[in-house]
């Protein structure tokens, strides 16, 4: 595979890259490709990833973890976006990243003791129960209730587009513990927990969908589900604030992960386009091969300088919701193009899942869709960096 990796790193950067690709090599395109085919979750993959200790390249060294950076996490995941696996493969970890994050520097010191170790070396796997049907990106609005009954909350209500649901044993839940017209604003009232997904409460629907078949999204429905006191991460009612210190290193890896899709698409392009002859001449003779893969190299190079710029302000403790934002609107717009590139440099062949890139592009897709969608973004920079006034 053609390493077209723009930047020099520094020594610790590269064993990162070095090790994680190492393990990544392991599982093929042939390995991944019949996971896509049998919507069959890679529990071999995260197994190995989790024995190399890398589901705690972010977390404190006290409770296992490497007690690394964002910056440290996003070469870690676009070195796995880069890989066989593309975005399957990333959404098999990268919930143990952003998702713990509330724990860490909310939670208590008991909560961090029971509640992180078994993360990090992989005995838990952990959903994320935040996007409700009704609410959207309008996080205030959700309407999953956890009611107060003394030692415990009762949670009722309906998440979806939670990955990972059929998997995991714990959920990183967000609910409404104050109704909203009892509330000042509405962001208030929202609390946080970290919890056994209690299968004999919740009943768990898989949504067919296009594309990274290998790593299930699911509805929830929670019917009456006991939440102990102590699962509370933080005080009641804080919830949304807590949930958004997460939301910047989210950004931060979805964009990291992109740049290595991207990258991925454009390695196996270029091989092509090197190999496969036409009229006696490879078609990476003629520019209109040459120019829309030069553009892509561009284009994939600025957004993962724009990833590890917000990545090096978040590590820093400086604002970074411009750069965060910038990074995954640019990288997953930049894996798109290079991914619809790879399909269309391999003409019919493109469209065959035998040469894989027709998977690479369909998990593409997504980075553009979520956490936050492209347009929303642009609605952001636009009123937080430009000063135009608020359009909705």
């Amino acid at each position: 595979m053609l390493d077209v990796s723009a930047l020099a790193e520094n020594p610790e950067h590269v064993d990162i890259r070095n090790a994680v690709r190492a393990i990544c090599d392991q599982f093929d395109d042939a390995y991944w490709r019949e996971r896509d085919r049998t919507a069959t979750f890679p529990h071999e993959f995260r197994k190995t990833i989790a024995e190399g200790g890398w589901l705690g390249i972010a977390m404190p060294e006290k409770y296992g973890g490497a007690e690394l950076g964002i910056t440290e996490a996003a070469i870690m995941m676009q070195t796995i976006g880069s890989s066989a696996g593309t975005f399957a493969a990333c959404s098999t970890v990268h919930m143990n990243i952003f998702g713990p994050h509330a724990i860490v520097v909310h939670g208590t010191e008991d909560q961090r003791a029971r509640m992180l170790p078994p993360l990090i070396r992989g005995e838990n796997c952990a959903c994320f129960g935040v996007t409700e049907p009704d609410a959207g990106l309008d996080t205030t609005q959700l309407k999953t209730r956890a009611v107060r009954d003394g030692d415990q909350y009762i949670v009722t209500g309906q998440k979806i587009w939670t990955s990972t649901a059929q998997q995991a044993d714990r959920i990183v839940l967000l609910a409404r513990t104050t109704p909203k017209e009892q509330c000042k604003r509405p962001s208030e009232g929202l609390s946080l927990f970290y919890t056994t997904l209690d299968r004999r409460y919740v009943e768990i629907r898989e949504i067919h969908k296009m594309g990274r078949a290998a790593v299930d999204s699911n509805d929830l429905f929670m019917d009456g589900m006991p939440v102990p006191v102590e699962d509370r991460i933080g005080e009641e009612g804080m919830g949304f604030r807590y949930i958004l210190d997460s939301l910047n290193p989210e950004r931060i890896l979805i964009a990291a992960e992109a740049v290595g899709i991207g990258r991925r698409a454009l390695a196996k392009a270029t091989r092509y386009a090197n190999e496969r002859v036409v009229f006696n001449r490879p078609i990476g003779k003629n520019q209109a091969i040459q120019h829309p893969l030069a553009e892509s190299w561009a284009e994939l190079y600025a957004a993962e300088l724009m990833t590890l710029r917000a990545a090096a302000l978040y590590d820093a403790g400086k604002p970074c919701g411009a750069e965060a934002n910038a990074a995954k609107y640019l990288a997953a717009e930049a894996a798109f193009n290079a991914c619809d590139r790879a399909v269309r440099v391999h003409g019919g062949m493109g469209y065959a899942c035998e040469y894989d890139v027709e998977r690479y592009f369909r998990e593409s897709i997504i980075t553009r869709l979520a956490p936050v969608s492209r347009e929303l973004i642009l609605c952001y920079l636009a009123e937080r960096v430009l000063g135009l006034p608020k359009s909705y």
